[in-house]
């Protein structure tokens, strides 16, 4: 113990004598900054993590000069501390038995992620590195927060961790649901199986008693939720992934899959390239100002609606019962604009 500390303690001691509210408030202020002081650190080292994670997967292979030389640039490096081997090898061994995420070294070209094509196969996974890694970005260009502009997701992502620990902990939720279609809410208990982030909403697939299957519930709907004593278990066989791998969207549904062929004009090709509608997409017959694309799936409800927000930009081809049915749909729409002339 050194001689301040020393002091400190006998101080301490001496005080309590006369005031033991006193040294117990001192133990619990100390207790406290430092539990503080832990969980900055950790926070930390986890940004340095998604920092170092980030900066490896942009760069494909990297130097450890490059890598420091970065590092010293990098606004989560306060103290201007240059990065050490002995730092930069135990930062490596944290991420890979935190993420699973393997960083090794290629003598020629440097530093890269073995496991890239793993990660990026992951949905979960891939999702989740975006999403710190964006946070990051974020923090490191603070001065821009103003200039740049995020979608924003309505749903009550509160939900999130109630309904994260019923699964993991296996016990039934009791919630109260507002659904679009009902005047008033109801309550009941449910048995929560997956989540899904589905266009800007959160959805959970659950079974309640009252229904044979699992139904899908919007987490902005939910009014309330708590975690019941009522434990329950996964129908054996359940994969979440196949649940929905035959789907667009998150409406359910039992039907046949289907192959559908639509037409893309020329000048929207590229974004059906980058972004896919749906896994299943497959790229086919070119033709004077077209490209077709086709897709093994249901052809649900919410399918429909997106092909018809594509308007004039796609034909569909094929199965002709859905060609018919969007053209029935565009009819129906035109007709609610006859009234305007044409200029």
């Amino acid at each position: 113990m050194a001689v301040s500390e020393f002091f400190f303690a006998k101080e301490l001691i001496i005080y309590s004598k006369s005031d033991i509210n006193c040294l117990n408030l001192a133990v619990k202020n100390i207790s406290f900054a430092s539990e503080t002081r832990q969980h900055v650190m950790a926070k930390n080292y986890f940004n340095r993590y998604i920092w170092l994670i980030d900066l490896i997967q942009r760069s494909g292979h990297i130097s450890f000069e490059d890598i420091s030389r970065a590092w010293r640039r990098s606004t989560y490096n306060e103290y201007g501390e240059d990065l050490s081997e002995r730092t930069f090898f135990n930062h490596k061994k944290a991420i890979n038995d935190t993420f699973g995420i393997e960083i090794k070294c290629d003598r020629s070209l440097g530093y890269y992620i073995s496991n890239d094509d793993d990660v990026q196969t992951d949905a979960l996974k891939n999702w989740m590195l975006q999403s710190l890694s964006l946070n990051n970005i974020m923090n490191e260009g603070s001065d821009l927060r103003d200039r740049i502009i995020c979608e924003d997701v309505p749903s009550s992502q509160k939900w999130l961790p109630e309904i994260m620990g019923a699964m993991r902990d296996g016990k039934k939720l009791e919630m109260t649901y507002q659904s679009f279609w009902r005047t008033e809410a109801n309550t009941y208990p449910v048995a929560p199986y997956c989540l899904k982030l589905f266009k800007q909403r959160w959805y959970m697939l659950a079974k309640s008693d009252a229904y044979n299957q699992p139904r899908i519930y919007s987490l902005d709907r939910i009014k309330h939720l708590c975690q019941t004593k009522e434990n329950y278990s996964l129908p054996k066989g359940f994969d979440p992934k196949d649940t929905f791998r035959k789907l667009f969207g998150v409406i359910l549904d039992n039907g046949p899959v289907e192959k559908v062929v639509i037409r893309v004009s020329d000048d929207q090709v590229k974004y059906y390239k980058t972004l896919p509608l749906h896994h299943s997409q497959e790229e086919g017959e070119t033709g004077e100002g077209y490209t077709e694309f086709s897709y093994r799936l249901v052809p649900t409800y919410d399918f429909t609606r997106e092909l018809l927000s594509k308007g004039e930009t796609i034909e569909v081809m094929s199965p002709l019962w859905l060609r018919r049915e969007i053209a029935k749909e565009l009819r129906r729409s035109a007709r609610m604009y006859d009234d305007i002339d044409e200029e």
